[in-house]
């Protein structure tokens, strides 16, 4: 899958930037600056009026967040992102980007992307007041107009707004002086978006600081009264948990947020699938073909969504898509690791694989144990349930007396890592009502490892259906036969 464009991994321009080099030649270009909010505004009307999405590579959201996000947009409100994690919001954040014009005229050498019309540093003032329409420009490209903080406790002022910079000082400059200050992460993202992740960890008297910024545009930095009229549209995000708990957005900041969104984890499976098949790296080699039955794949993603209404599983912290991404990984990984040891051509996940879950499951989800090993119980009820429910709903049951009918003749089978998919093919060929149950579920041509994969669900299903016994041996494997 081709990498998105995101800030921190730009794309290529798509154009290059306009010939004009000096603040003349911008003038005869006819270019008239714009405020970022009415920047941002008019390219999503422009989205709008194309019927093309404002965000890029969020899925299922369609109804809910994104709604709300246009509205904030287009009133040029400052947005706070509050969900759990794994709920896109950095995502969402960092596509706004792609909302900015693609290139920006900046009086060149600025550290705060001054406007050649209206610069607000002293270095850009003295330049433009001295050379007038000889003042050189550069061009800076949207992917640079972004910039993003980790809030943590040890986040200082000088961080965000900026520091005396003793350099400058050394230098023979009188600390009074405008030009000694060295600029922080805000006023360095001037006329561009600055997102804050984490907001409610910031100390609180940073928060405070944020304040002039926002309202007042009057910030003071070692005695220096400094008045920066800075463009700047702040965007942050915010767990609940640490909202309420372990830190909090103080009510006057909240107060200068234009709008609060909510986001939310996929409500269907059909769209958690969707961003796992979005987001999972493939596991390949060049000497096997990994297949992933889409039945596989609506169980890896139940399992995330019945950690997430699940009364043994904390929901404080929530459960992150990274959970079914992580999984989808780990199953196919151990689908191409059996296919490997028995030397196949194919291999596709099965329910005897579940079992490697565990390594890519436990570290993403907080499961409310009293005692040793109850996480692991609470996995398994898990993946039961997930497999019962895709069993439900892909497997026909108008055969299935006739399947568990050859059982009660005396037939068994023996599963596990150990058992090559052709011993699978084998046995359904010998079990005709097994065989038309296989053939609805991946086809009449599929590879051996898809009907292999068919076959562990089916039986899975019945045992947990109490229509099979299943019995387990120390060396992994599962045999099933009559009750």
């Amino acid at each position: 899958m081709a990498a998105r464009p995101t800030p921190h991994n730009p794309a290529a321009p798509a154009s290059p930037p306009p010939a004009a080099s000096t603040l003349g030649e911008l003038v005869a270009l006819g270019y008239q600056p714009t405020p970022v909010r009415e920047e941002l505004r008019r390219n999503v009307i422009a989205r709008l009026s194309a019927n093309r999405p404002i965000v890029e590579g969020v899925l299922g959201f369609e109804d809910t967040v994104v709604p709300q996000l246009e509205h904030a947009l287009l009133a040029g409100h400052d947005v706070i992102l509050l969900g759990e994690r794994g709920q896109a919001k950095s995502r969402i954040v960092r596509s706004l980007v792609a909302l900015l014009d693609e290139w920006l005229p900046v009086v060149a050498g600025s550290e705060i992307n001054d406007d050649p019309f209206a610069p607000v540093s002293r270095a850009a003032r003295d330049l433009v007041g001295a050379k007038g329409d000889e003042t050189p420009i550069s061009w800076v490209h949207r992917s640079d107009r972004y910039g993003e903080k980790l809030a943590t406790p040890d986040t200082s002022i000088a961080d965000l707004i900026g520091e005396v910079d003793p350099i400058k000082v050394a230098e023979g400059r009188y600390l009074s002086d405008e030009l000694t200050i060295h600029y922080g992460l805000v006023p360095r993202t001037n006329r561009g978006i600055f997102a804050i992740n984490e907001l409610p960890d910031l100390a609180e008297r940073i928060q405070v600081g944020l304040l002039n910024v926002l309202e007042e545009r009057d910030i003071q930095i070692r005695g220096h009264r400094v008045r920066l009229p800075l463009d700047v549209m702040l965007v942050a995000t915010a767990n609940p948990d640490d909202y309420t708990s372990r830190g909090r957005i103080i009510t006057p900041l909240k107060d200068r947020f234009g709008a609060q969104i909510r986001t939310h984890y996929p409500r269907d499976v059909a769209t958690e699938v969707d961003i796992v098949a979005q987001e999972a790296r493939p596991v390949t080699s060049p000497d096997v073909e990994v297949v992933l039955p889409a039945f596989m794949s609506e169980l890896i993603a139940r399992i995330s969504q019945a950690a997430r209404h699940s009364a043994r599983v904390s929901q404080r912290s929530g459960v992150s898509v990274r959970l079914s991404v992580a999984n989808h990984e780990t199953l196919t990984a151990a689908a191409l690791r059996r296919a490997l040891r028995l030397g196949e051509r194919d291999a596709a996940p099965r329910v005897s694989d579940l079992a490697a879950l565990e390594s890519s499951t436990l570290g993403k989800v907080e499961v409310e144990a009293l005692e040793e090993g109850e996480d692991l119980e609470v996995l398994s009820e898990l993946i039961d349930k997930a497999v019962r429910d895709t069993f439900r709903d892909h497997v026909p049951q108008e055969r299935l007396a006739e399947v568990v009918g050859r059982f009660g003749e005396g037939e068994s089978i023996e599963t596990g890592a150990g058992v090559a998919s052709a011993d699978y093919v084998a046995f359904v060929a010998g079990c005709p009502p097994l065989a038309g149950v296989v053939e609805r579920l991946v086809g009449a041509e599929a590879p051996p490892s898809a009907v292999a994969s068919a076959v562990e669900l089916v039986l899975e299903g019945l045992h947990l259906s109490r229509r099979l016994n299943k019995s387990e041996s120390d060396a992994g494997l599962s045999t099933y036969a009559r009750r």
